[in-house]
Formats: structure tokens, C-alpha cells, sequence
């Protein structure tokens, strides 16, 4: 995937939390957080480890840990961690839905298996310098017309455009 599909769920939670600049950064931010596991590539991590690509930072337990520190980090309660929750775990789903890869490990850590949806009409995008091909710009263009829709409507400017974002209020 390559990554506008993640980008409009980040987008569309940030129009849902009350479309703050914060929020309209932060929730895209969150959604593409699991493909920090890229970095394992640089430690010479095996794509197929745990904790490779697509390993257990695409798991809803690494969803539910981001969603708890974000009760400790930040305001806003159960709405916001619920959110955050899925918004990561969103990542992982639509990952789920691609056509290449590994698939998976949303059940890490109780099972390192890797699982892909039965039905996979994404395509998977090149990893890496592979973007910068016609097969890389093929996916950003499936991605951009799927999308389209969804990111449109996250940046659609309603009347009161973007709100300051207001300090919780103690009672």
C-alpha cells in the first residue's frame, strides 16, 4: 500500500475529532505509524521476523498500546484513545486488503502468524526506492482515485473552517 489509503483514515479522525490543525496532523501521523517497522530493514531484521514489515507493529495489541499512552500523553479520555486505537489499527486491516507481502501478524503476540483478508483488491506498493518506478506510480494512482473521496470530504471546509483546539475544562 502506499499510503494515501492510510493517510485519509488519519485524515477523516481528524475531521471527526473536531478538525483542529493538531488533529489533522496528528491522526494521519498515527495511522502510518505501524510502517515505522521499516527500520528494521536497516538492522538487517528479516521482513518475516515478528518484528520485520508487517510484523507486531501491525498487530491490535500495538494498536491498544498506542491508544493507552495516548490516555497518558494527552487530553480527551476514552473518545480519543478509542480513536487512536483505530486509527492503528486501521493500518494493518487495510494491509490486510493488499494483493503482495507477507500479509499480517494482527494476532502478535500470541501468534506470530501472518493472515491477508480473502478478498485483496489493493495493490501492494514497492517497498523502498521501488516507488520511484512505473509500478510505484501504477499504485499511487489506484490509491489517489480510491481515496479521493474520503480525503476530499476530510478537507472540505465547512463554515467554521479549522477550529482553535479549546483546553479540556475542569468541573
Amino acid at each position: 500500500m502506499a499510503s494515501l489509503a492510510h493517510v485519509s483514515v488519519g485524515l477523516a479522525a481528524g475531521k471527526l475529532r473536531g478538525r483542529t490543525w493538531a488533529s489533522m496532523l496528528i491522526y494521519p501521523a498515527l495511522a502510518l505509524l505501524p510502517d515505522a517497522d521499516v527500520v528494521a530493514f536497516a538492522f538487517h531484521i528479516p521482513y518475516s521476523d515478528q518484528f520485520g514489515h508487517r510484523g507486531a507493529s501491525h498487530s491490535l495489541a500495538f494498536a491498544a498500546l498506542i491508544s493507552v499512552s495516548s490516555l497518558a500523553a494527552f487530553r480527551g479520555g476514552f473518545g480519543r484513545a478509542a480513536t487512536v486505537f483505530a486509527v492503528v489499527a486501521s493500518h494493518p486491516l487495510l494491509d490486510m486488503l493488499t494483493d503482495g507481502g507477507l500479509g499480517c501478524a494482527v494476532f502478535w503476540p500470541f501468534t506470530a502468524e501472518r493472515f491477508f483478508f480473502p478478498w485483496r483488491p489493493i495493490p501492494v506498493a514497492p517497498i523502498g526506492a521501488g516507488m520511484f518506478s512505473l509500478r510505484g506510480a501504477s499504485v499511487l494512482a489506484v490509491e489517489f482515485v480510491a481515496t479521493l473521496p474520503l480525503i476530499g470530504w476530510s478537507l472540505i471546509k465547512s463554515r467554521s473552517g479549522f477550529r482553535q483546539a479549546q483546553p479540556d475544562r475542569v468541573h
